[in-house]
């Protein structure tokens, strides 16, 4: 059930940034990036975990450089961070131990996260000059 909430919510938001207009500004999909890069720390931070806090932390730093990169050079880098973060969701507790992660987490946040990457690429693909920066 997890993953059919996480593909209608992202449904759902996709549709909403669409119809509202906030995906034309290039900074909407990197800023979704970082917010879903701190998922993980919020719950090592419930769970009271240092060693999960500074691991998680550490990765969402990466998500976070990806962001920024993506932003400045090339949507397509979003594209990438977002399908990485949600199939990372599927393979994270073999890496990082956070006590603090709902079981249900990794179906609904990997099906979310793969959706809005698809949905950005499918957006890039029809609009490609929206990938790059203006004026570069």
């Amino acid at each position: 059930m997890e993953y059919v909430i996480g593909f209608v919510l992202g449904l759902a938001v996709c549709a909403f940034a669409r119809f509202s207009g906030f995906d034309r500004e290039r900074v909407f999909y990197p800023t979704v990036t970082t917010v879903v890069a701190t998922y993980y720390v919020l719950f090592a931070t419930m769970a009271n975990s240092t060693r999960a806090l500074v691991l998680e932390t550490l990765l969402a730093c990466v998500f976070f450089a990806l962001a920024v990169a993506g932003f400045h050079k090339s949507l397509w880098l979003i594209v990438v961070a977002l399908t990485g973060h949600g199939l990372s969701d599927f393979v994270h507790h073999l890496f990082i131990e956070n006590p603090g992660v709902p079981v249900w987490w990794p179906g609904f946040c990997g099906s979310i996260d793969v959706f809005f990457g698809g949905y950005l690429a499918l957006l890039l693909w029809r609009r490609p000059g929206f990938a790059s920066p203006r004026g570069a």
